[in-house]
């Protein structure tokens, strides 16, 4: 009987051991299971990031991966919350001007911040303009038109190819004096470095000020302040406008040619431009400003400001505004800007 009982222990034993063999391993299959379904959704997120940001291979870890998508619906959460308040400023449920909880205002908002574009050796000019609309060279004038008129006027400069010569020194003196300036030391004072000038311009006012409008006019016009501010006023609640005098002109490919397209292949065999802002003065929005300064490192730029500002907003869900008052050489009383 002793050994019958034994002999029913050992079975009962090696059963178990059978049974914890089998379970042991259908967990081992369902662990490599889980970790290679884990590792395919790793390597499915890296491959994701990778094809939205055109990085090549990239080793950022599953956590850093599901941080930038969580990132990336915060912002789609906040873009849909910021047109919802639109809608209800449009309304009338949300005032425009905030107050503070003692009943005080808060500071107004610029209305537009105007970049114009000079260079080192157009003292004279300069001048001409501050004595005509800007002010005249002081912070106490400029202040007045920024208080009075949402307007904030400033000259924008690069450097001499010779940085730290007479010129630059020059430069630095005037605005030691008048304050006036927006210097971009990244810039070389050349034609073909308007376009990147234009670019860095838009990137350093957008950051500096909370602007609703950003504008790009040069030193030789006169900008009727008054009109500017009536015309930028209707434009308040569109979030993406590109305002100015629109065109579609002809691309020059002879080198010879004033206004010569090194890329000109690039617009087709009809040699036709896309549809943009030139001339002396165009405006975009407080949007635009910031998507020129987020994206300043991968915005192509061509041969002319205008063109390249043109060619940033392409591809996006911009409103393009003909506005015939921007189209400077035909002055009027009711047109915002002309030759000086």
């Amino acid at each position: 009987m002793a050994r019958k009982g034994s002999s029913m222990r050992l079975t009962s034993s090696r059963v178990s051991s059978l049974l914890i063999s089998m379970f042991a391993t259908f967990a081992s299959f369902y662990v490599a299971g889980r970790l290679w379904q884990e590792s395919q959704t790793r390597v499915h997120l890296i491959k994701e990031l990778d094809r939205v940001t055109g990085q090549g291979k990239s080793a950022i870890s599953v956590d850093d991966t599901l941080k930038i998508i969580a990132c990336r619906e915060q912002e789609k959460t906040l873009a849909a919350l910021e047109i919802q308040l639109s809608a209800a400023r449009q309304e009338g449920f949300v005032s425009k001007h905030p107050k503070h909880t003692d009943g005080t205002e808060t500071k107004k908002r610029p209305l537009v911040v105007i970049g114009i574009m000079t260079s080192l050796g157009n003292k004279k000019k300069r001048y001409a303009v501050r004595q005509a609309w800007m002010g005249t060279g002081t912070s106490a004038s400029l202040k007045k038109i920024e208080t009075e008129k949402g307007v904030i006027a400033r000259f924008v400069i690069g450097r001499s190819a010779n940085k730290g010569d007479s010129m630059d020194k020059s430069i630095d003196a005037e605005n030691s004096q008048t304050d006036d300036f927006i210097i971009l030391d990244d810039v070389v004072e050349a034609p073909e470095e308007a376009s990147k000038k234009v670019k860095l311009f838009f990137a350093y006012a957008a950051e500096r000020w909370d602007a609703q409008f950003y504008a790009k006019s040069i030193d030789n016009i006169y900008v009727n302040i008054d009109a500017l501010g009536s015309t930028l006023a209707a434009h308040l609640e569109n979030p993406r406008a590109y305002i100015g005098c629109m065109k579609s002109g002809e691309v020059f490919s002879e080198p010879n040619q004033k206004w010569y397209e090194p890329e000109w292949w690039k617009f087709g065999d009809k040699k036709a431009y896309f549809r943009h802002a030139y001339g002396e003065m165009y405006v975009i929005t407080h949007a635009l400003a910031r998507f020129v300064s987020i994206n300043r490192d991968i915005l192509h730029s061509y041969a002319h400001d205008d063109v390249s500002t043109g060619s940033w907003f392409v591809g996006l869900d911009v409103k393009h505004v003909d506005e015939g008052k921007f189209c400077c050489s035909a002055w009027s009383s009711e047109a915002i800007c002309a030759g000086v």
